[in-house]
């Protein structure tokens, strides 16, 4: 969608730049995750690390804590200056509880990536993968049934 939306001039929010709080580094490979509250506790198939998309998602986390590191700052500036890297994206929508929170988070808006920065990360979680899709998270048709993105085999020649 971001290459169209900045074809056609179109500015483009981000939603959850921090994955559910998974980049803000709340959740660690490693660490117990307490699953009886807050919102592992409305989406245990979210966080529960035993369920393989979850164990990944702690991997590609533990690895950007790296690289925030190495630049001497959070996991969570590094996901809100990833996200407002993009040139479609306009703005990256921030929903912190705290002013601490909010503090933390605008010094990520004034953080730069160079390209070896957002290269580290594209090899890391490569464009066009989601290391993020939760359990269960509800998928468009026409995305996973074959039969409505193909056109009928007598109908796909162009002449």
């Amino acid at each position: 969608m971001l290459p169209t939306a900045q074809r056609l001039g179109m500015g483009v929010l981000t939603y959850s730049p921090l994955g559910w709080g998974f980049l803000t580094g709340r959740y660690r490979k490693g660490q117990e995750i307490d699953l009886s509250r807050g919102r592992a506790a409305r989406a245990l198939q979210r966080f529960d690390p035993s369920i393989p998309v979850n164990a990944a998602k702690l991997e590609v986390v533990e690895e950007l804590v790296k690289l925030a590191d190495e630049l001497g700052r959070t996991l969570p500036e590094l996901a809100i200056a990833f996200a407002a890297a993009h040139p479609a994206v306009t703005s990256v929508i921030l929903g912190p509880r705290t002013m601490e929170q909010l503090e933390g988070l605008l010094k990520g808006a004034s953080l730069v990536l160079d390209d070896a920065v957002l290269d580290r990360i594209d090899e890391l979680v490569p464009p066009g993968t989601n290391v993020y899709h939760p359990v269960g998270l509800w998928s468009p048709a026409p995305l996973t049934d074959a039969a409505l993105r193909r056109r009928p085999v007598g109908d796909r020649a162009a002449g």
